[in-house]
């Protein structure tokens, strides 16, 4: 049980408050946000979302630019208060559409009617969004995503910012269109998280994907969807898998769990999933892969030798994806010894869209570029003048973060989406959708940028042999990647996280 639920600005603005049962102090949040904010651990490290002071526990997990706190005298399971709180989060944001802090204040009255239904006395009740939908009434106002003031770079820290509106993520589940009319949709994501290790030499060590299939349906009348994914996928040696044993191409995960609402009648044989969506948003599937794959980027780091006070780090990157991709936003940030007094740049001759920034504060060095979009290599050479044994052992890790639209590492894709309509005056019809890029950083150790772009490529309606109903089939593609790698000097230790986004929509 929790005692007090509350939500933080970045500024530390106290936006919803609720006290469950009096037994912690009324300005709880005021020592949360200054323990946070002046957090005494090491340079640069953020406070941890679970930590205890003057014997009360505080929980805390950061979406959308805001902090969700919750604080208990007793010893809880972290994992299952920090989940509620994911779920707290994720259940307002199905409500409000854009989860931000003009959403919440503008909304007050149906958060806190939400928390009254979500959470009783400190106990947590139901956190399903088409369960709660039988006990609030109160309807949000909807906020217009396209008049968002600009945050400029702020906006990398924030998530939600910079959306369009009427996409799944700025969009009410619960709010009609103007003119009370609905419109029929549903979102699918594709969201992968990557990582690899390499050794000194560029030789991949260990690789491995997490990655999940979100749903968000706005469609009336409940209706039943069938999801195909890859003819030749093999799920490891369940049942349904066939085993590691495949061919050559196959896209073979080692393991997964599915939505309590999808049925797996047809999944062994004909690789598609069954399933009557709840309202809001949900994972469908949650999967994960070992198998090799090619990264997109590879750093190769030097490390000379120029003096008896002086080190030279050559750094080069090599793009290793198709010409037809661009990765956006690339940054390098290598971090120096803390004897590190100055540091000295240069770049290739030519290089247009780059540029290098040593920061004194924390001492390390910011290489960023904004687009690459060839497969080549980008060289660069630092100067620093420090002890050489002190950079060999105090340098790196080495991390880099960027973003490459429709560029896909595990081959997992959707290969159509059919949605079975009991009515034949059910009459979608096809529609493209691309939308600017999305941004959002985690800075939870790794730095993640979410890139969205859809395209559906082609429709047909197919009417079944018994004239029972309408069946629209969707075929698409659309990917997303973000990256982020870690390498050490004298062990090239590289760890990759990306996300691949797919998504789809009609109406």
């Amino acid at each position: 049980m929790i005692s007090q639920f509350f939500v933080l600005s970045l500024r530390g603005d106290n936006i919803v408050f609720r006290d469950y049962r009096g037994d912690v102090p009324k300005g709880s949040a005021e020592i949360f946000f200054r323990k946070v904010k002046f957090w005494q651990g090491e340079e640069g490290e953020e406070a941890p979302p679970v930590f205890k002071m003057d014997g009360v526990n505080y929980l805390h997990v950061k979406v959308g630019g805001l902090l969700f706190v919750a604080t208990t005298r007793v010893n809880l399971s972290p994992a299952l208060v920090l989940e509620l709180l994911q779920r707290i989060a994720r259940v307002t944001k199905d409500y409000l559409g854009i989860l931000n802090e003009d959403s919440l204040r503008k909304n007050f009255v149906l958060v806190y009617e939400l928390l009254d239904e979500m959470i009783d006395f400190g106990y947590p009740q139901t956190t399903s969004t088409e369960a709660l939908k039988s006990f609030v009434f109160n309807e949000p106002v909807v906020i217009d995503a396209a008049r968002l003031p600009s945050l400029g770079p702020a906006a990398l820290f924030i998530q939600g910012s910079k959306r369009v509106p009427g996409t799944s993520v700025t969009k009410s589940v619960v709010a009609n269109e103007p003119g009370g009319r609905k419109r029929e949709e549903v979102f699918v994501d594709i969201i992968e998280k990557i990582s690899v290790t390499f050794n000194a030499a560029g030789y991949i060590l260990t690789s491995e994907i997490d990655g999940t299939i979100q749903m968000k349906s706005y469609l009336s009348g409940n209706p039943e969807i069938r999801v195909a994914l890859n003819e030749d996928l093999s799920i490891g040696r369940n049942e349904y898998g066939g085993g590691f044993g495949g061919g050559v191409g196959m896209v073979i995960l080692d393991d997964c769990n599915f939505h309590e609402s999808v049925r797996l009648d047809d999944f062994e044989t004909d690789h598609y999933l069954t399933l009557v969506p709840p309202d809001g948003e949900f994972p469908v599937m949650n999967y994960r892969m070992t198998q090799e794959f090619k990264p997109p980027f590879k750093v190769f780091p030097v490390i000379e030798e120029a003096g008896p006070f002086k080190a030279e780090i050559v750094l080069k990157v090599r793009a290793d994806f198709p010409a037809t991709v661009t990765a956006n936003t690339v940054v390098l940030r290598v971090p120096l010894p803390k004897t590190t007094s100055r540091v000295s740049f240069e770049m290739e001759p030519g290089a247009v869209g780059q540029s290098t920034d040593f920061k004194e504060a924390n001492k390390t060095i910011e290489w960023s570029c904004r687009k690459v979009w060839e497969t080549i290599g980008f060289p660069e050479v630092f100067r620093c003048p420090t002890l050489i044994a002190n950079i060999k052992k105090e340098a790196g890790p080495i991390s880099m973060s960027f973003t490459i639209p429709m560029f896909n590492a595990s081959r997992l894709a959707v290969r159509y989406l059919q949605v079975v309509k009991k009515s034949k005056s059910y009459n979608p019809y096809r529609w493209h959708l691309s939308r600017p890029i999305d941004q959002s950083n985690l800075l939870a150790g790794d730095v993640f940028i979410h890139h969205l772009k859809a395209l559906i490529e082609s429709v047909r309606h197919t009417e079944d042999s018994e004239g029972l109903g309408i069946q629209t089939e969707f075929q698409f593609r659309a990917v997303s990647a973000s990256v982020a790698l870690n390498s050490r000097d004298s062990r090239s230790n590289l760890s990759v996280a990306s996300s691949h986004l797919q998504r789809s929509s009609f109406s």
